[in-house]
């Protein structure tokens, strides 16, 4: 390891070669192999794509650790120009074969660097059990555990089919009707993106960050990106016939590459509609629909906070048992 193999250049995805790109991407997808082997394998391609997508309102800074055109470590830093102006969200993956080298701490440092340069005082990021390093080096760093986090996984071949279909069926004069879209017709945009903002009642524990605004032109590049990486999502949509108002959603990702996973994504209902078994439609639906529509799926992955005990107890009932667990970190600046 020469010392120049311990310095982390920044790294511009927009600017870089194609060959550079699928450099980082090919560090990914080994990085997940090891620490998770029976998993579906990650795309070299497809993650070397994501490394160019950025959501509307905000920007990203990367670095790389080299080793001739072999990258050794990666880094990114996400935040906001429009909101929660202090913070930012962090990424830092060592390829194993380099661990225990320095290169995890080169990385840090830059992104810290990097942080401080565009104002930030505080820099979020997430460790899971299923490399247990990872806890390790966000102490060493000095960052407190912020929300703790359940990883639940399903099998779907142990989905019991009686309560998938007691939990779809909706009471006489239900006012509620389901929707399924794969891209949000422009006629409900509005009124999704207002829902969406639901997912600020979520726990968030001890993060120190303020509610999230989501915008329209957010969405439209979501789902693009989503496309453009050859990802299917599907999104389960309530709507109160009564009003024309969305009460609650929830949504699912699945790539025909990695068919056997699917990633079960954010689910919600808007407080005032609680308590009427629309969480509980919403997830039997989407089951429904995953089972028909995701040839291969062996398996449902979802996130939830320990503390978000609502949610915890549809899934358990549905089947989900503790896989990992996920832990959201913050780091303060000083």
């Amino acid at each position: 390891m020469t010392p120049s193999a311990l310095t982390a250049f920044p790294f511009d995805p927009q600017e870089a070669s194609p060959a550079q790109r699928r450099a980082v991407g090919q560090l990914l997808a080994e990085s997940h192999a090891s620490a998770l082997p029976t998993d579906p394998p990650l795309e070299p391609e497809l993650e070397a794509l994501a490394l160019r997508h950025v959501t509307p309102g905000e920007a990203s800074r990367q670095v790389a650790v080299w080793s001739g055109e072999r990258a050794l470590a990666w880094g990114r830093l996400d935040y906001s120009h429009t909101q929660n102006l202090h913070a930012a969200h962090a990424r830092l993956v060592v390829h194993p074969d380099a661990r225990r080298r320095g290169l995890g701490r080169a990385v840090a440092e830059a992104l810290r660097g990097a942080a401080r340069e565009e104002g930030r005082r505080l820099v979020t990021f997430s460790t899971t059990s299923r490399v247990p390093a990872g806890e390790a080096f966000a102490r060493f760093l000095g960052a407190e555990p912020a929300l703790p986090m359940r990883q639940s996984q399903l099998d779907l071949a142990g989905l019991e089919d009686g309560l998938l279909a007691r939990w779809s069926t909706r009471p006489a004069g239900d006012p509620y009707r389901l929707h399924r879209w794969r891209r949000i017709p422009d006629g409900f945009l509005p009124r999704m993106v207002n829902l969406m903002e639901v997912m600020n009642t979520a726990p968030k524990g001890d993060l120190e960050v303020d509610d999230w605004r989501i915008t329209p032109e957010m969405v439209r590049a979501w789902e693009e990106m989503t496309q453009e990486a050859g990802e299917v999502r599907w999104l389960l949509a309530a709507e109160d016939t009564r009003t024309g108002e969305l009460v609650g959603y929830t949504e699912t990702f699945w790539h025909p590459t990695r068919a056997a996973l699917v990633y079960q994504g954010a689910t919600a209902v808007r407080p005032g509609a609680r308590g009427q078994g629309l969480g509980q439609w919403l997830k039997a639906q989407m089951l429904r629909h995953v089972l028909a529509e995701c040839p291969g799926a062996r398996w449902v992955r979802t996130n939830n906070a320990e503390e978000n005990a609502a949610m915890l107890r549809i899934n358990v009932a549905l089947g989900f048992r503790p896989w990992a667990s996920f832990t959201e970190w913050q780091l303060r600046l000083g």
